[in-house]
Formats: structure tokens, sequence, C-alpha cells
């Protein structure tokens, strides 16, 4: 199978997308497929997820600053000899988009990046940060695909139509990008609003919608918060299982 590069995007913060990328990506990779993880996002979420990554003498904004310099990729889990790789994000990544404004070609700094990383795996995921900066406009040039995840709350279908408007845009550049899917996240099917949003999600965009959402559940903050992940924390199980049906579902679009 070719190369899958898929950009987590949401113009909205808190929907999810870092712990998106994680536990999907770990999850693909605990099923036995090659995954790097790239932390577009200065904060830095994707990165703290798998704990101290190691300070490198170069930065993915280096990278993206200086087409001679290599993206820095680090292992940060293995397991039966196979490992998952991470190209972590640095502060200075808030100071390159500003300086990126002067590049020529700086909306394809990182799918130039990538292209030479691209047959080491199967699977690309890249965390973005909440904004339609040149970041997250790298992000999703880069990409083949999108993945969007968004809360069942009705001040979140804006940020969802508003991406759908920034996608439009990015195809003037990346006429193939195309959404795999929209992923319900911090759901809560307790909630009036929360069900009443995700029927409206299901009967305008269909199938797009995953038919796995994740709900509300503890497991999935305490191993961000511990730097482990999800695969390795005790009482998971049901967590673990919610992301592996979501990498079966991805596994049947892409």
């Amino acid at each position: 199978m070719p190369s899958r590069i898929i950009s987590v995007a949401n113009q909205k913060g808190g929907v999810g997308k870092t712990a998106t990328t994680t536990n999907l990506g770990t999850s693909l990779f605990d099923m036995g497929h090659r995954v790097l993880l790239v932390d577009m996002d200065p904060q830095g979420n994707l990165s703290s997820s798998f704990g101290s990554v190691s300070p490198t003498s170069t930065t993915i904004a280096d990278a993206l600053l200086d087409r001679q310099v290599s993206v820095p990729v680090q292992t940060v889990y293995s397991r039966d000899g196979a490992v998952l790789d991470l190209v972590p994000a640095a502060v200075s990544l808030a100071t390159a988009e500003a300086a990126l404004l002067n590049k020529l070609g700086r909306e394809f700094r990182l799918r130039e990046q990538l292209a030479s990383l691209a047959d080491r795996y199967d699977f690309i995921f890249i965390d973005t940060p909440p904004s339609l900066g040149l970041l997250t406009i790298n992000s999703l040039v880069a990409a083949q695909l999108v993945l969007v995840p968004t809360e069942a709350r009705y001040f979140s279908l804006q940020g969802l139509h508003m991406l759908q408007e920034s996608i439009d845009e990015i195809l003037y550049i990346n006429p193939h990008l195309r959404i795999v899917g929209i992923l319900l996240s911090k759901f809560d099917r307790r909630l009036r609003e929360e069900q009443t949003v995700a029927a409206y999600l299901r009967e305008h965009w269909g199938d797009l919608v995953f038919s796995t959402s994740v709900g509300t559940n503890s497991k999935i903050l305490e191993a961000a918060s511990s730097g482990v992940p999800l695969i390795e924390l005790n009482g998971s199980q049901r967590a673990v299982e919610t992301y592996r049906s979501l990498a079966r579902e991805v596994l049947g679009r892409v």
C-alpha cells in the first residue's frame, strides 16, 4: 500500500485533534502498520503525549525554512521490534510561520520534506494548529486526505463549515485532497443537544461521518497527561477498542 498522508484538521480548537492523531496513529501502529506522526502545532501537545521528547539540533521549523535541512524524526514507542516515529513540534514553529511569508513556495515546504520520508511509512498523520495559517495550509497541501474531528455542539458546526471552505481553497493547489471522514469527538450521548447535532451531521454529511464516535473517557486524558500511549494504560480497553474501530474504518476508506 502506498503511503497515506492524513492531516487531522479543524480550525476550531479543543475538538480532539491531538487525541485523534495520537490514538489513531498508535492503533494503526499496533495493527502492524508503519506510522509517522508529525506535530505542526507550536503548542506541542502531540509531542507531549509521548512524554519527554529529546531536543534535537534541528527542528521542524528549521526544515520548513531551509530546504537543505532534514525533518528530525524520533522514535517514541516500540513494540516487538517495530517503532512508532514522531516529528516533534518546536516553539520556533510560531515564529517560523511568520518567516515563511517571505519564502518562495511557502505552501509546499512540508510536502517537499515529507516526500523524502513517505516510502518509509504506511501512514503519516499531521496534527495541525487551530487556525488557518501557513502551518495548517502546509499540512493540507502535504496531505492526500483530511480527517476532521468535531464536537457534537452547535457552535462546532461553524468550524466545520469554515474548514470545508478552506479545503475548497486548498484544492486550487492540491486538487487531489479529500475528506476521509468526520469524527464525532468527545461525544456524550446523554445530552440531547449532542444527539441532535450528531443527527444533523449524519443527515447533511452522510457517509463522510464515521460510524465510530469517540465518547468522553477519562483514560484518554490520563494517557495524554501521563505521556504514555493509551494502549499501555491500565483500564483503557474500552477507549482502545474505540480507536481500533476507527482505525478499521479508516483502512476501509483509504
